[in-house]
């Protein structure tokens, strides 16, 4: 007798066991509007990681419908909020594939552009690094591909113009970079090299005030290479500009955007 009340205590406290050790979901049997609305709530109050959490706890539960769509931007937003560039691109980009006709899609790109903008904020901080390899300009030219695919698809977009704007300030930035890797070959000695990165800087961004500064470092290059030919006409390119003003002044940086969630208050998701 004693040994099946033994067995009987112990079943009971293993039950126990099993129901403490569950974890406890306030979410549980939440409809699609509760899970949003929470969510939403949880981002206007700065709480990105638990908005997340519910975002994703909406996606797999209700993948269909109106409020899907809407947490699959908002996450992408929250994403960035919180300082995971990665996973905001990746939650854009597959908005972007799920819902290409979408008329709020534009949005989605320009996230993706304001995301890898912020990224290259300390490429563009950070001119003239100790050495080539510490230069990274990747994230400012992924920003530039992403603005220049938002205003190519959506010329009327209301982003358009910021990015048009940005998109000048990432190009001036860009040819200042390269700038900077030429006069990293002057002081290694690559002539040659630093020339031909000139070279490229004067072809292939016009308009900047970059070209200046490569065309004094081209001068200086073929100087040391004894082309004096060369070097000649290189001056006398610079000096006619000078004279004409033609080189424009730096573009001036864009003012920081603020980017919101509720973009679509058309659907009134949060009345619901």
């Amino acid at each position: 007798m004693r040994a099946v009340l033994a067995i009987l205590v112990l079943a009971i406290g293993l039950s126990g066991c099993g129901i403490i050790g569950k974890e406890f979901d306030e979410t549980e049997g939440w409809t699609a509007a509760e899970l949003y609305n929470r969510a939403a709530r949880e981002m206007d109050g700065a709480n990105y990681k638990r908005a997340i959490e519910l975002y994703e706890k909406l996606e797999r539960r209700y993948p269909f419908g109106r409020y899907a769509m809407q947490g699959q931007l908002d996450i992408a937003y929250a994403f960035y909020k919180s300082e995971e560039p990665e996973q905001a691109i990746a939650a854009a980009d597959r908005f972007i594939k799920l819902y290409p006709q979408n008329p709020y899609v534009d949005y989605a790109y320009y996230l993706k552009g304001i995301v890898n903008y912020n990224r290259s904020v300390g490429f563009i901080d950070r001119f003239v690094p100790t050495d080539q390899s510490q230069r990274d300009p990747g994230s400012a030219l992924d920003a530039f591909e992403d603005f220049g695919e938002l205003v190519r698809r959506f010329p009327d977009s209301k982003y358009a113009a910021d990015a048009r704007q940005r998109m000048l300030y990432l190009r001036s930035n860009l040819a200042k970079s390269e700038v900077n890797v030429a006069e990293y070959y002057m002081k290694r000695g690559a002539y040659l090299a630093a020339a031909n990165r000139a070279q490229y800087v004067i072809e292939r961004f016009q308009r900047t005030s970059a070209v200046d500064d490569a065309l004094e470092v081209l001068i200086e290059a073929y100087d040391r290479l004894g082309k004096n030919d060369l070097a000649a006409d290189a001056r006398r390119v610079l000096e006619l500009n000078r004279r004409e003003g033609r080189f424009i002044d730096d573009t001036v940086p864009p003012e920081e955007v603020s980017l919101g969630r509720r973009i679509w208050d058309y659907l009134g998701l949060d009345e619901n």
